[in-house]
């Protein structure tokens, strides 16, 4: 399982309108089997700090560790640092031109040079641990949101990951739909999967997160355990955003 460290992370844009400072000297650490949940209002930094721990995004100056490489640093090779780090976002980003079967096998095949029928063996197995072992041979568009984020989580995992990160998972989804795909991700965190997250699902957080992280304006204002974060926060703007959104 990855160990995910985060060191002094500033991440800024330069416009028209000058720069935006997105994140301001972040710092986080991710143990191995620990599940870390990001919260905060629209607009502070949170996806942002996500999607540089893969190097979706570049960070500005700071360093991002994972397994105890630093991937900010120009040397390492980050299409093997993503081998080894899933990522689910709020879109589900299926091929649609091919079955759910084909397109969990994608990756596996084409990246690992796994065989084709490990490859489908494995995407069966992710398949019924998701609870959609019988829409292996149907296309994205003939299923619901929730199950296209299910197959999504399933593709990421055909990557055997030792660590995944979620941008927002069930931001697209309708209420009815959110449920299933919180329960694959609780099922993950019971198993030890290192975890990343970033959601607005705050009974999640209470129930699957070893550790709360809360940002506003790029920074990291304040950490702790849920039990610690949402019934006796420290801060006065956790505070105030946890009294409008609970």
């Amino acid at each position: 399982m990855a160990e995910i460290e985060v060191r002094n992370l500033y991440k800024e844009y330069t416009g028209a309108n000058g720069t935006v400072h997105a994140v301001k000297n972040a710092s986080l650490t991710v143990k191995n089997g620990e599940v870390v949940v990001i919260i905060g209002p629209s607009g502070s930094g949170k996806s942002t700090l996500l999607r540089c721990v893969n190097k979706l995004e570049t960070p500005t100056s700071g360093h991002i560790y994972i397994d105890g490489e630093d991937i900010t640093n120009p040397k390492t090779d980050i299409r093997k640092i993503r081998e080894e780090v899933g990522m689910v976002f709020q879109s589900f980003n299926l091929f649609p031109h091919l079955t759910v079967l084909e397109n969990i096998t994608l990756s596996p095949r084409k990246v690992k040079h796994m065989g084709k029928e490990d490859a489908e063996r494995l995407a069966l197995e992710l398949l019924r641990r998701v609870g959609l072992e019988d829409k292996a041979s149907v296309h994205p568009a003939a299923l619901s949101g929730g199950q296209q984020q299910r197959v999504a989580i399933a593709r990421a995992l055909a990557m055997q990951p030792k660590a995944m990160l979620f941008d927002e998972p069930t931001s697209a989804l309708d209420p009815e739909m959110i449920k299933e795909v919180l329960d694959v991700m609780l099922s993950l965190a019971k198993d030890g999967m290192t975890m990343l997250l970033v959601t607005h699902e705050m009974g999640f957080a209470r129930a699957a997160a070893d550790k709360v992280i809360f940002m506003d304006d790029g920074q990291i204002i304040e950490e702790g355990t849920p039990d610690e974060i949402f019934s006796n926060p420290k801060n006065d703007r956790t505070r105030e955003f946890l009294k409008h959104i609970l």
